[in-house]
């Protein structure tokens, strides 16, 4: 896994952002959390399993449909269902080992 420190990506307020399977990680975060790797690793096979493009586009249509649900930037984002699969098994060093395919599609209707 690659990992590109540098001071403009991501956002201030986030420590990482997956792009592609790549990991741009701010650098005061220098080295990244084991934690925060694992949560980046989940979104490479969610990346891999919706073959990059359409990976993309559901996060952007599903961050603006939370938009309207939540009114909240940061809830709207924590409630995407990749997010929220990568959030809720991050702790877990054993998840990627027995993740089943399309494994964010569960975190879907829970609100």
């Amino acid at each position: 896994m690659k990992i590109i420190y540098n001071k403009y990506l991501p956002p201030k307020g986030y420590a990482a952002i997956n792009i592609c399977g790549v990991i741009f990680a701010r650098s005061q975060y220098k080295p990244i959390s084991e934690r925060t790797k694992r949560h980046e690793t989940i979104h490479t096979q969610q990346i891999a399993e919706l073959l990059v493009v359409i990976f993309y586009l559901w996060y952007g249509i599903e961050w603006i449909v939370r938009l309207i649900q939540y009114r909240n930037k940061k809830e709207a984002y924590r409630n995407i269902s990749f997010e929220r699969e990568a959030y809720t098994n991050d702790q877990d060093d054993t998840y990627l080992k027995r993740r089943k395919l399309y494994a964010f599609i569960r975190y879907l209707k829970k609100v």
